[in-house]
């Protein structure tokens, strides 16, 4: 049986800003055609991850690397280009090409945004003219013009109301099976969590504390993890907030 590839690698990855550490002691591998939740509340470092892979951010001790280049993401606020028009916010990588080919740019956009479902119409509308839901679905086709090898996704359902949010975690799963891409995901969504994820990794106290597959994380009876999923006030997590 062939060996799994690894498309993602955090490997004992520390990081502080001042006297705060975020992340401590960081590990945790993602393979060719896996998909992977990082979830964790607010301040625990889950963005600062991305970060730290993307190389918007340098570790002060381990290593955080792809195996590529060739990446798609999906920003929070979608993060779209104001000035120019969906179909140009879609092909935006095409763009900066020296002589760019906008003819070819725009029909791969509109493409794209069929994937997403959203008609050709809407390429030449601006981000203005867009509701939340729509701009997620454009920052998804985005995400997935270059038909990247892996793709981020940061709190991709943040701001959408639960049937939009679930209609953005089914594109998701689509688009990235359609594509056979990589994709790690951070989120403090459990619907979302469940619904993109082959495994959930759940990050705390600046370490990765607990991994499975969905059905794991039903049967852990790891705390920590069984008050996050349940969103429940008591727990060791309240428990060691009160202490500080």
């Amino acid at each position: 049986m062939k060996e799994k590839q690894v498309k993602i690698s955090l490997s004992h990855v520390a990081k502080a800003f001042g006297k705060k550490q975020v992340l401590k002691d960081v590990n945790l591998d993602v393979y060719d055609g896996e998909s992977v939740v990082i979830i964790g509340g607010s301040g625990t470092g889950k963005s600062v991850t991305l970060k730290c892979l993307l190389g918007l951010v340098t570790p002060d001790k381990g290593t955080a690397k792809m195996t590529t280049d060739n990446i798609g993401m999906l920003f929070q606020g979608a993060a779209l280009f104001d000035s120019l028009t969906v179909w140009e916010n879609v092909a935006f990588v095409m763009l900066q090409k020296k002589h760019p080919n906008r003819a070819a740019a725009k029909k791969l956009a509109i493409q794209k945004l069929a994937q997403v479902g959203l008609k050709p119409e809407v390429a030449d509308a601006y981000p203005a003219d867009l509701s939340g839901g729509m701009k997620k679905r454009v920052g998804l086709a985005r995400a997935i013009a270059t038909n990247p090898e892996i793709i981020f996704f940061d709190e991709p359902t943040t701001g959408l109301d639960p049937i939009m949010s679930d209609v953005i975690n089914d594109l998701i799963v689509d688009c990235v099976k359609k594509l056979g891409a990589t994709a790690l995901t951070i989120t403090h969504d459990m619907n979302s969590a469940r619904k993109i994820a082959d495994r959930i990794a759940m990050l705390y106290n600046g370490e990765i504390i607990w991994v499975g597959t969905v059905d794991e994380l039903d049967k852990t009876k790891n705390p920590y993890v069984r008050q996050f999923v349940a969103g429940s006030a008591k727990g060791p997590i309240q428990m060691e907030v009160k202490a500080e």
